[in-house]
């Protein structure tokens, strides 16, 4: 799937070429003006978040993500869970909102603890509370929490999305354009999501060229919300 979105991607950029329209007007017109991002702050053990926080700040952006734990066992002390909770107030505390992304490394045990603590806090979103894999969990854990629900880095079609939406277990989709199939398949998983209110937030911690393709989709997509901007990642940065 990966390979068929690098296609994808050329071909409508090619042909959006050809027209001389913007690809927002190919896929129907622009519906915003605007498009909300989020960069990330933190790495992947995250630490020094109210540096990273008030530099973010200052570059303008109102939202931000970070990594929620460090490694936590499947059946861990709740003390484990506190640091977590102390960053998410620590970063509410400079003005920006918050998402928080376990990134599945949590198991049930404890990722309904850190929900459950995270919650007085009203973080923006959590993330991949648990791995994609275990859907009757993800529906149960959506039963425990207000936060908004958001997965979708590791859903690759609309097939795989189909169960979750079904389920009503998700908030927030995050299909990756460079792994879901190209902009063809994301704008069907994004046409299924709205049906059953579910919000579009692109997965996106790759370079220039996804992000200008997810920022078309976002231009005539009702139900976006927000894009997250990968260029200032841990690991885009480490990479040179």
């Amino acid at each position: 799937m990966s390979a068929l979105a690098g296609v994808d991607i050329a071909l409508w950029d090619l042909l959006s070429r050809r027209l001389g329209l913007p690809l927002h007007v190919l896929l129907g017109g622009v519906v915003r003006h605007k498009v909300k991002v989020y960069s990330w702050i933190g790495g992947d053990r995250p630490r020094d978040v109210e540096a990273a926080a008030k530099e973010r700040y200052a570059q303008g952006f109102r939202a931000v993500k970070m990594n929620a734990t460090e490694d936590v066992d499947w059946l861990d002390s709740p003390k484990a869970l506190e640091t977590s909770v102390e960053r998410c107030k620590i970063v509410k505390a400079v003005g920006l909102d918050v998402g928080l992304d376990f990134h599945g490394r949590l198991h049930k045990p404890m990722a309904k603890q850190l929900a459950k603590a995270l919650e007085p806090h009203c973080p923006l979103f959590i993330e991949e509370p648990l791995l994609s894999e275990h859907y009757e969990g993800i529906k149960q854990l959506s039963g425990l929490t207000t936060i908004p629900i958001a997965l979708g880095e590791r859903l690759y079609s609309r097939w795989d999305v189909k169960r979750f939406l079904h389920d009503t277990s998700i908030d927030i989709l995050q299909p990756d354009i460079s792994h879901c199939g190209g902009i063809s398949e994301i704008r069907r998983i994004a046409n299924m999501a709205e049906a059953y209110d579910v919000a579009l937030a692109p997965h996106c911690p790759l370079g220039p060229v996804a992000l200008a393709a997810c920022i078309q989709i976002a231009m005539c997509t009702p139900n976006f919300t927000i894009q997250e901007m990968g260029l200032t990642i841990h690991y885009n940065t480490e990479a040179g």
